[in-house]
């Protein structure tokens, strides 16, 4: 996955700057980022403050480390259950 080149923190600036009144083409033309992405931003950070994001951030970083570590032991288990099965 590609990685954004803004930060949750300024993502979040972004869309604040918008809800202050500014337009949306304006505020995406300033920033160099098109409508589409930033409707996709404000559907992922719409209302949440810098902690909510971090803290959003952090329990996918967790949430991918943990996938990552349940596949490797299903990998294993299914690895050990073929060599049992095997005549030696």
């Amino acid at each position: 996955m590609k990685r954004s080149r803004f930060t949750e923190e300024q993502i979040i600036a972004i869309l604040k700057e918008q809800e202050s009144g500014v337009k949306t083409a304006d505020v995406c033309r300033k920033h160099g980022i098109s409508e589409a992405t930033f409707y996709k931003y404000k559907a992922k950070f719409g209302g949440m403050e810098v902690s909510d994001a971090r803290r959003l951030k952090a329990l996918e970083d967790e949430n991918a480390k943990l996938k990552r570590l349940l596949a490797e032991a299903m990998l294993d288990n299914a690895m050990l259950k073929d060599v049992a099965t095997k005549k030696w």
